[in-house]
């Protein structure tokens, strides 16, 4: 990647991130935590890497997107929104009666949503079965899947792993998140995953291991798996709960957040810094 292009995109994720917390402070209430951890990933999907067409979001030959992990909505709809899908506007109306947007991603109401999420496990699942359908029909199309780790506590997911890998899904690329903390405690307190590298490699899975903050990394990763032919892939990401804001990187609590009066005062403030930061 030239440096000309990871600016673009470290630009677009610091975009993702400062409209993902102008809707959800615009709300009152949210989920910071999971939302921000998967800006960099989103900026590199949408800004460099699918086959899309905002002007036409259900384009047959494009490549689907599902974020399983449903709860962090609000980065995906700010993403969408800056590449063109709906007015930015409209991310105000975010969990809103009569929104397009509501808090979990729902296919039949925001366009560019490939996939309606929320219940857990369920997202993997169905990229499997994209994933799959592409196989059959011989077709040169991809699908990209955000899995959190909390998530991953669901057997359901597990099956579906196995899925991908009895089918040689190798048009399936898996981000996993792993942010380390879920809604009540941290992953290791809640159900200690031990290594997902190891248990991924185990399930047949081409593993590799990314910084989730770091767009390049991000982005050459996805290429190397796209040169793994037979394999399903998993890109297990070194992410942090509320990455990119230090205020809710540092909050325990941080999965789903109803901000104290300081906190709003923070998080106003963290927003006109980033749009200073955009100006400039």
């Amino acid at each position: 990647m030239d440096k000309e292009k990871a600016l673009e995109l470290n630009r677009f994720a610091k975009e993702i991130r400062l409209n993902t917390v102008k809707s959800l402070d615009h709300m009152g209430f949210g989920h910071y935590g999971g939302s921000l951890s998967i800006v960099e990933t989103l900026a590199v999907l949408y800004g460099s890497i699918m086959n899309i067409d905002p002007s036409n979001p259900k384009l047959l030959t494009r490549d689907y997107f599902i974020l399983s992990k449903g709860h962090a909505g609000p980065a995906l709809y700010a993403a969408l929104a800056l590449k063109g899908y709906f007015n930015l506007g409209v991310l105000e109306t975010l969990n809103q009666n009569g929104t397009n947007l509501p808090s979990h991603p729902d296919r039949k109401l925001t366009p560019g949503v490939d996939m309606t999420t929320g219940s857990l496990g369920q997202g993997i699942s169905v990229a499997c079965g994209v994933a799959h359908s592409f196989q059959l029909d011989h077709k040169d199309q991809y699908v990209y899947c955000i899995v959190g780790d909390g998530e991953l506590n669901e057997g359901q997911c597990w099956e579906a792993i196995q899925y991908a890998n009895h089918n040689q899904l190798d048009h399936l690329i898996l981000f996993l998140d792993e942010n380390k903390r879920q809604l009540d405690g941290t992953t290791d307190q809640v159900c200690n995953g031990l290594s997902y590298e190891e248990k991924f490699r185990a399930f047949g899975f081409d593993t590799k291991k990314a910084d989730g903050k770091n767009v390049e990394a991000i982005y050459h990763a996805i290429q190397g798996a796209k040169q793994v032919k037979g394999k399903p892939h998993v890109i297990v990401l070194d992410t942090t709960k509320g990455q990119g804001f230090p205020l809710m990187e540092q909050k325990a609590d941080n999965h789903h957040v109803r901000p104290t009066k300081e906190e709003e005062v923070r998080i106003k403030a963290f927003i006109r810094q980033l749009e200073t930061e955009l100006r400039g």
